[in-house]
């Protein structure tokens, strides 16, 4: 089979290979996959960059990269039920703690890492669904239900911030999102009540002003360093604030008494690592906004195999208009 891999880390177009490899074959509890499509996430692109915190050597000979993908089910392994064949899947955890990653033509994973797809919902969604949408069903619900509460999501253009939108409002919330003012339009089409300037000098006025002067329930949070600050100031007593990431600022000084005397629950939460009760839950969410039709999961580029290193790339410059894809099948 056609896959691409890396043997160290580096920059894209140096690192990465296009190579003919075995045929995986399924072990007892897997299913093998003819992947159609590959998601590309930033943590892929940082992994295979060597921009991990703590990671200075490569964990395998040779990674074939990427977590998230799609596709079908061309055999089982033993344990498994043989019905599973021909089931179209979406998939994730592809190249968590292992070598064999979504980015070939095949794949073989254990058989919960292949969640059959809602009908009628695309391949290309389904590689979305993985670290984008089970993270953004994670960070909105965690905590419980958002109906009749408001919903504050820092970064609402990312992919999972948007996705993040779309899901909060789906289940109930008033929801402010902060973006670059060039994402308000997409973002109040998404479902987002107001829409702030994150650069706002005096942000978290702002976004007390877009909630009736009342602080906000729960915080979706991408950059929890840099914005912990106003977080602290615009979030309710015994709200929550569930980030993950803080990439500009990797090492937050915590204001702790202001989040202390109102009870915060603050959560890093890191998809996954997230235990089967969560998981279930993200994605019996994600299945039911899907197919009610709340919830799109928009593809900005989608690339061929042969061009991955270019799917890399446009993660790296900063995709703001949806997911990147790579397309490993025919």
């Amino acid at each position: 089979m056609k896959a691409v891999l890396y043997r160290a880390f580096g920059a894209a177009r140096d690192v990465l290979q296009l190579e003919e490899l075995p045929a995986p074959r399924p072990g007892p509890g897997e299913v093998l996959v003819d992947v159609a499509f590959s998601g590309v996430n930033p943590s892929d692109v940082k992994a295979r960059a060597g921009a991990r915190a703590g990671v200075t050597e490569l964990p395998y000979p040779a990674i074939v990269p990427h977590s998230d993908g799609s596709g079908v089910i061309r055999s089982v392994g033993d344990g498994v039920d043989a019905g599973r064949v021909g089931e179209r899947v979406w998939l994730w955890n592809g190249q968590w703690g292992r070598a064999m990653g979504t980015c070939a033509e095949q794949i073989a994973l254990p058989s919960e890492q292949a969640v059959p797809l809602p009908e009628g919902v695309s391949l290309e969604t389904g590689a979305v669904l993985g670290i984008p949408g089970l993270t953004a069903a994670h960070v909105v619900f965690s905590g419980g239900p958002v109906n009749g509460r408001t919903v504050l999501v820092q970064g609402g253009a990312g992919t999972v911030g948007y996705l993040a939108v779309q899901l909060a409002k789906w289940g109930g919330a008033r929801v402010i999102a902060t973006a670059s003012t060039g994402a308000t339009e997409r973002l109040r089409a998404a479902g987002a009540d107001a829409v702030l300037d994150y650069a706002d000098p005096d942000l978290a006025a702002a976004v007390l002003a877009a909630n009736d002067g009342a602080p906000v329930d729960r915080i979706v949070e991408v950059e929890f360093g840099a914005n912990a600050e106003v977080d602290a100031a615009v979030i309710a007593p015994n709200g929550r604030i569930n980030a993950y990431g803080s990439a500009r600022v990797m090492a937050p000084v915590l204001p702790f008494y202001p989040l202390m005397f109102k009870s915060v629950t603050l959560e890093t939460a890191l998809v996954y690592l997230l235990d089967a009760t969560n998981r279930q839950a993200a994605i019996d969410r994600v299945h039911a906004a899907l197919t009610s039709g709340a919830l799109s999961c928009p593809i900005q580029e989608t690339f061929d195999l042969d061009a991955t290193a270019a799917a890399h790339e446009a993660v790296e410059r900063g995709a703001r208009n949806g997911a990147i894809l790579v397309r490993t099948g025919g």
